[in-house]
């Protein structure tokens, strides 16, 4: 069995290695070639933490993530809320093969996961990127995007804005202007990235421009919501996985209001594949619902532990 520390995953994982990992298992998934297994997610008796676990199968890739959401860990030494590790078996005999710390995998994969959208469905033209959230992950989420397109501009909003300098910092260590606005400021964006941890929406149907694409990335649990749910009903939706999209998903308050039917929502995957044409014209709004799928994790986790193995650095144990 290999096993993989989580200090050793910055230096192995790039945000390209991940962007390939993830497009990958998206096209995968809408092929019919992957399946994801049922989400388990709790709460936890004590500190106000959700744990959960989730897994999948793909060509060459059997496994699960095991972790979930602390609220309280920055006051514990400084560690991030989001907390897992990652399981990988061999599909041919469910032997154990790896075992990966899932921390700043996990962080790069979200980010892959929105940035895969903004390739396929942001307009070409696209210049101003606007943040909604600017915590941890909404740094690895800035980052990645702006490698999509030739952006001239980041504009930001938090529900907290003493935490805006976070996305200053991003901006200025990649030479970017940014700007803190108001929510209806957020009209300018031509691509918005939600990234909050929120049960009531932010970003309103009025706070969104004609051709905007927008990455939903912070709902991937039931009740809690980013964005008007109004605002599915105009928008051409797009998501990971549709069940995972209408049950725990930001598509779960529209379909519910009956704004949105199921039947609407189209894999992502569809797009990579070229089975679905995407953004259609230059006025349409897009979205892309990103609840996050144990696909993801364990496509990303397969690169890892493939990469360690090959350089000597994975640590290898008996079984």
């Amino acid at each position: 069995m290999a096993i993989v520390p989580e200090g050793m995953i910055a230096d192995l994982l790039t945000r390209d290695a991940a962007f390939a990992a993830v497009e990958t298992v998206f096209a995968a998934m809408a092929a019919g070639a992957a399946q994801n297994f049922p989400v388990v997610r709790e709460a936890m008796p004590t500190e106000d933490a959700l744990y959960g676990f989730k897994g999948g199968v793909a060509p060459g890739v059997l496994g699960l993530k095991a972790g979930g959401y602390w609220p309280h860990n920055l006051d514990k030494n400084g560690l991030i809320n989001h907390q897992s590790t990652v399981f990988l078996f061999e599909p041919e005999t469910g032997r154990v093969k790896a075992m990966v710390g899932g921390n700043y995998l996990t962080a790069l994969r979200t980010a892959a996961a929105s940035s895969v959208s903004i390739r396929h469905l942001a307009r070409p033209d696209a210049k101003v990127l606007g943040m909604i959230g600017a915590g941890h992950q909404a740094t690895f989420q800035m980052r990645a995007a702006l490698e999509t397109h030739d952006f001239e501009k980041v504009i930001g909003w938090n529900l907290h804005p003493e935490m805006l300098p976070n996305l200053a910092a991003v901006a200025a260590e990649m030479d970017i202007p940014f700007e803190p606005v108001d929510l209806p400021g957020m009209t300018q964006a031509d691509v918005i990235i939600t990234i909050t941890s929120s049960f009531a929406p932010s970003l309103l149907a009025e706070h969104v421009s004609p051709g905007t694409h927008i990455a939903c990335m912070g709902t991937d649990t039931i009740g809690k919501q980013e964005v008007e749910a109004t605002l599915l009903g105009k928008a051409t939706v797009f998501c990971d996985e549709v069940a995972q999209s209408t049950s725990l998903g930001e598509a779960q308050h529209a379909v519910a209001s009956g704004l949105l039917k199921a039947d609407a929502i189209t894999q992502i995957g569809a797009v990579i594949n070229g089975t679905h044409p995407g953004r259609t014209s230059a006025d349409e709004i897009t979205l892309f619902d990103g609840t996050g799928v144990g696909l993801q994790d364990l496509a990303v986790a397969s690169s890892i532990v493939d990469t360690a193995v090959a350089n000597g650095t994975a640590t290898i144990v008996p079984i």
